[in-house]
């Protein structure tokens, strides 16, 4: 179904990550994409941005950061970045190391209401072309450590590879007891805005 659709795209894309589910978002959606990893220390320029940055900045910076770097090693080509960050009570969170670090996560979490910042940027030879970020608001249902322990037994590892702790397309739904936001943003891709830019650069026919 997908490769039916490469007759309406005009460009090659490139996805400047290797995230799976951002890449099954593009390729479900009829984009026909390549996927290359971008190599830039996440950390370190969050730390150049100071103390006071906030989430959706960092999450566009960041966006930007990493197709451009994919963009110096394919010039006139459309690379696409996409970041993520989670906010909540002023704190940005970040992905969690290891187990311990994910239980004590979600269990702060509990019962609070974080903030999904999805940024989506396009880049070509350096230059960023589009930007776009959304947002998305997640109230946790107050969690006992009980169900904590259940919840990572059944999704570790794949957990630790999300900045929340969860996937909502599966177990992560039941975390979760109001969702204000665009599920694709949930999921880290603001996906609609994207295809009609897209449209609009006729990169894709309309």
């Amino acid at each position: 179904m997908t490769e039916s659709f490469g007759e309406f795209q005009t460009e090659a894309l490139i996805l400047a990550s290797q995230s799976p589910v951002r890449a099954s978002l593009l390729r479900d959606a009829g984009l026909k994409i390549s996927t290359t990893a971008a190599s830039i220390d996440e950390r370190a320029v969050e730390d150049a941005m100071g103390s006071d940055v906030n989430g959706e900045d960092l999450a566009q910076v960041l966006a930007e950061a990493k197709a451009g770097d994919v963009s110096s090693r394919f010039a006139d080509t459309l690379i696409i970045g996409a970041d993520q960050t989670l906010t909540c009570e002023g704190q940005t969170l970040h992905k969690a190391s290891d187990d311990e670090d994910l239980r004590k996560k979600l269990l702060w979490l509990s019962g609070r209401t974080h903030t999904l910042h999805a940024a989506i940027a396009v880049v070509r030879n350096g230059e960023t072309i589009w930007r776009h970020t959304e947002q998305a608001h997640m109230r946790m249902r107050k969690l006992s450590p009980e169900f904590v322990g259940r919840y990572m037994a059944e999704t570790l590892p794949e957990s630790l590879s999300s900045v929340g702790g969860y996937q909502l397309e599966g177990l992560g739904s039941q975390l979760f007891e109001k969702i204000e936001g665009d599920y694709f943003t949930i999921l880290g891709l603001p996906l609609l805005p994207l295809l009609a830019w897209l449209r609009a650069e006729d990169v894709l026919m309309s």
